[in-house]
């Protein structure tokens, strides 16, 4: 699916797996040469929900990225971007240690991605709905971008943009 969409146009693969729900995904990327995201998640998609638990979220994730990084330079990736997976196999608390300390993952000398709008860690403790969450979004992005997010995945570009512009400042 990768090649067939890079050979239509698409400029970046983004993979919620890392490569681990299809073995020929980062193979795949390193001989297309486009950017590729590589996000991290507990288990499969139907099962990520799960009671998922850490010992130290931090810590695993750091070990997880650091040994992917390295499959992907093998494999000739040369542009890396990082998504810690914001509500991928976590509980709301882990998605909020993750968010306080996105800052961590900076010494892996790569871009992260906050892929935070309007997700469940947001909205489900204001007991709102998502529609009702970009107040709670906004305050979420600007906490990442001072976590050192470089790149956040956003519904509300004009609200995002403006968080980026302040900060900026």
């Amino acid at each position: 699916m990768a090649e067939a969409a890079v050979d239509i146009g698409a400029q970046i693969v983004n993979d919620i797996s890392a490569g681990d729900l299809d073995k020929k995904m980062i193979p795949t990327v390193g001989k297309l040469q486009v950017p590729y995201i590589m996000m991290h998640m507990q288990n499969k998609p139907q099962t990520m929900q799960n009671n998922p638990i850490y010992d130290n979220i931090i810590i695993e994730i750091t070990k997880y990225f650091s040994s992917k990084i390295i499959e992907a330079k093998n494999a000739g990736i040369k542009d890396l971007i990082l998504d810690v997976g914001f509500g991928f196999g976590k509980t709301i608390e882990d998605n909020y240690t993750l968010l306080k300390n996105l800052s961590h993952f900076q010494l892996l000398a790569l871009p992260l991605l906050a892929g935070l709008s309007r997700k469940s860690m947001l909205y489900k403790p204001l007991d709102i709905n998502p529609e009702q969450a970009l107040n709670a979004t906004t305050a979420a992005h600007m906490i990442a971008l001072q976590q050192g997010a470089k790149i956040l995945r956003v519904h509300d570009v004009k609200e995002a943009t403006e968080a980026i512009k302040v900060h900026a400042f």
